[in-house]
């Protein structure tokens, strides 16, 4: 009989009910992964949460940042009552999308975010879109930002690259979708984005390039604000109205794809659109620079908007803008002639237009205030004028021959001597020597002192190679030195503010006096009138004759490294200088060349059909007192404006 088996000889079997009831190994993994994924999903929740606390705790007073606060701003208004420019932030009026042309709106949308009224702050398809683009380029070509993200930056953040602020950006975009409506965050973009040229908002930026308000922008105006966003320096259409116009094109593409336009509308709309963009008046940025580094000192500094009142003639502007352009992509070609310079002035002081350069894009650097650079002959009028103080006369005679002191042996430009000449035909033919002979009569400081009551405030030392010119001066400061001679001898203060306002329309500035008053007799300028009239009818000046009573003096300085032609009318005074700014030699440019003609070309168009009158007591009817009034009031007259 066989014997049970026990317990020791083998395991007890499991009953069927309990195997029943352990689940299978795929029911397994599905409750090990949905454990674990929760696990995941809490502790995610919490690193999220934490991150987002830990950059959430410095963000910036949201509420302050709402507000619509900027700097202050100054407008510079020309003679004529035009607006010259606008230095610093410039807002225009906050609009309401309703009160925009549909084709605003819709152009931004196009361009910049066409899921803006679907997604929640952030736009994903957007994000996976631009992170492709990007990977299979190997570098960051395309963003994913939304408008919802950009007001975010805009209002609240800086502009700077951290993961920081990234976060921030994000939350930010967040709370603004939560807090507002679409409607609300699309016009707070409108109104506070970047349109270039120093504008914010849509309204200064119509005002700006179109020269009207938001509300009436056309569907071809709009794509070209819309077109900005990308890059507002480079589609400006002040700077570039090419590029402008094919960004236009761009976003007038967008919108037909978005389907806020026909391809019909569209064409019609850029067809239409040719020559939208506002014609710029006279550039007279250099102009503007150097009124700005001024106000400061006339007015104590605010948070008030402030309207500058200036002298600068916009037809005179232009005038001068175009001589130099043309002198520099004409003649000029061949010649190593990098830079020019013109201002002019009326006889009192007050600047009517600066040319700074050849071109402001490319150098903000003013040669006509800023430059210091050796005037050569340009300066020998205050040489003989300082001789006849001392007891010459034009009819003086001197010799031209050879000079040599303490082993300096100064020659002539053509290394010829004429002998003994009077000092009229030494001044009208630029003699060295004689202007060294003279400046010995009168002593180098004497030459000095009449240079300072002249207004010449650079640095000036008073050795006898003063008499040709080797002490720098500025181009204005010379011109307004000239003044004197076509003003009956009152010193000037060259300037161009004449009144400043606030936003109100409180004068806070109003410039009163002349300048410092007589600063030589009418004698001794009756006597440089008529010398230096020579110069421009038989001396080194006659390229710059005039069909009317005219002075001037040409400058040389050495090696030809600047050129000067200096002169003036009753009406006008203007002073040109062409030269390079490392100082290297041009191809023998001399002031009596292509300076004394752009000098003329700039002179007879200022005086088309302004009345014909004498230099100060040279004879015949005398110069109008109030010359630059009346001078202004006449050009005017003859285009047909009110003054």
């Amino acid at each position: 009989m066989a014997r049970p088996q026990t317990a020791r000889g083998r395991k007890a079997a499991r009953p069927a009910s309990s195997r029943s009831r352990r689940p299978s190994l795929p029911a397994r993994l599905v409750l090990f992964t949905a454990k674990w994924t929760a696990i995941a999903a809490i502790w995610g929740i919490v690193a999220v949460t934490g991150v987002a606390a830990f950059y959430a705790y410095d963000l910036p007073d949201i509420d302050a940042a709402l507000e619509a606060t900027r700097q202050p701003t100054v407008t510079f208004i020309a003679a004529d009552g035009t607006t010259l420019a606008t230095v610093g932030e410039v807002h225009g009026a906050p609009v309401r999308l309703a009160d925009l042309p549909a084709s605003m709106p819709n152009a931004v949308l196009a361009i910049e975010d066409r899921r803006f009224r679907d997604h929640f702050g952030l736009d994903v398809i957007g994000l996976a879109r631009a992170f492709y683009v990007n990977a299979r380029a190997g570098r960051v070509v395309q963003g994913g930002s939304t408008i919802t993200q950009q007001v975010a930056k805009n209002l609240f953040l800086t502009p700077e690259r951290s993961i920081k602020r990234k976060v921030q950006e994000v939350l930010l975009a967040l709370w603004l979708e939560q807090r507002f409506s679409k409607d609300q965050i699309l016009t707070l973009y409108l109104n506070r984005v970047y349109l270039g040229a120093g504008t914010y908002g849509v309204d200064a930026a119509a005002r700006r390039y179109f020269g009207h308000r938001a509300r009436d922008l056309t569907v071809y105006e709009s794509a070209m604000l819309a077109g900005l966003l990308k890059a507002p320096s480079r589609f400006n259409p002040a700077n570039d109205p090419e590029k402008a116009r094919e960004r236009a094109r761009v976003v007038l593409a967008a919108m037909v794809d978005a389907g806020y336009l026909s391809a019909t509308e569209a064409e019609r709309a850029a067809e239409v659109g040719r020559g939208a963009v506002a014609a710029n008046g006279p550039a007279a940025r250099y102009f503007t620079d150097w009124l700005m580094e001024q106000v400061s000192g006339f007015v104590a500094p605010g948070d008030s908007d402030l309207m500058v009142f200036t002298t600068l003639d916009p037809l005179l502007q232009a005038m001068a803008e175009r001589a130099v352009r043309e002198a520099l992509g004409g003649p000029a070609a061949g010649l190593d002639i990098g830079q020019a310079a013109l201002v002019a002035m009326a006889p009192d002081g007050a600047v009517r237009a600066m040319v700074g350069g050849r071109d402001y894009g490319d150098s903000q650097f003013n040669r006509a205030t800023q430059a210091l650079r050796q005037p050569g002959s340009a300066f020998k009028p205050i040489v003989f004028l300082a001789g006849l103080e001392a007891g010459l006369t034009p009819d003086s005679r001197l010799m031209d021959a050879p000079i040599t002191i303490d082993g300096w042996t100064p020659g002539n430009f053509d290394d010829r001597f004429m002998g003994e000449v009077s000092m009229t035909q030494a001044l009208a033919r630029s003699l060295n020597t004689v202007s060294v002979r003279v400046a010995q009569r009168a002593g180098p400081s004497a030459v000095v002192a009449t240079a300072r009551r002249l207004g010449i405030t650079s640095p000036l030392q008073p050795t006898l190679d003063l008499a040709l010119g080797t002490g720098e001066v500025t181009l204005t400061e010379l011109t307004s030195a000239f003044a004197a001679f076509a003003n009956g001898g009152r010193g000037v203060w060259s300037y161009g503010i004449r009144e400043i306002r606030d936003s109100r329309g409180a004068v806070l500035y109003r410039r009163a006096g002349s300048g410092p008053g007589p600063v030589t007799s009418a004698a001794h300028v009756a006597a440089m009138n008529r010398m230096l009239e020579r110069v421009l009818t038989e001396g080194t000046g006659k390229a710059a004759a005039l069909d009317r009573p005219a002075a001037g003096k040409t400058g040389t300085s050495q090696n030809f490294r600047d050129a000067w032609f200096v002169g003036y009318t009753p009406q006008l005074v203007a002073g040109v200088w062409m030269g390079n700014d490392n100082g290297a030699p041009m191809r023998k440019v001399s002031g009596s060349g292509l300076p004394a003609k752009v000098w003329q070309a700039f002179m007879t168009a200022a005086h088309r059909d302004v009345p014909v009158h004498m230099l100060p007591d040279g004879g015949g009817e005398p110069a109008p007192s109030a010359p630059q009034d009346g001078f202004w009031s006449r050009l005017l007259s003859t285009l047909g404006i009110q003054g």
